[in-house]
């Protein structure tokens, strides 16, 4: 078990307690089901036909209406991934070899990082940098996509 600052009067910092599975809210733990990114797209079109067709999510719901186009895709498991400014030059330095990207960036895991690079690439994603080997022993590759997000294509392969 690991331990996080104690909440004050507002729920946030003081001293140590106990951090488990869920989420601290003025010190009331709030149990989070799903976390869903949401993006506006100019050309939605292109992103849905990027991220459903070249990515392969599944479409799980549409939510379209006359007052607009939703839809919504599994991307399985989601985690928040929170970083200082300095292990996001360092990521960036790792994958790409110099800072790129913005405040957000989605990384995907997936089963082949060079695969799915090369299907995001000729579905009109740019490549920022091919596939690289981290120090930690997987494939990344980095993209910047349509919708403007920047993404991070890696997988947990061994090397050959």
């Amino acid at each position: 078990m690991t331990t996080g600052p104690a909440p004050d009067s507002l729920g946030f910092g003081a001293g140590p307690v106990p951090v488990v599975s869920g989420v601290r809210c003025g010190g009331q733990r709030v149990h989070v089901s799903e976390l869903r990114l949401v993006v506006t797209a100019d050309d939605y079109d292109g992103a849905l036909a990027f991220y459903r067709d070249a990515l392969g999510l599944p479409v799980v719901a549409d939510y379209s209406s006359a007052e607009g186009r939703a839809t919504l895709l599994d991307v399985g498991r989601a985690r928040l991934e929170l970083f200082d400014g300095r292990q996001a030059e360092h990521i960036d330095r790792v994958e790409v070899g110099r800072r790129v990207a913005g405040h957000i960036r989605v990384a995907l895991e997936v089963d082949d990082a060079a695969v799915a690079a090369d299907r995001a690439a000729t579905a009109g994603a740019e490549v920022l940098a091919a596939p690289t080997r981290t120090p930690w022993g997987s494939l990344n590759a980095r993209l910047e996509a349509p919708a403007g997000l920047q993404l991070t294509l890696f997988s947990d392969e061994p090397e050959a």
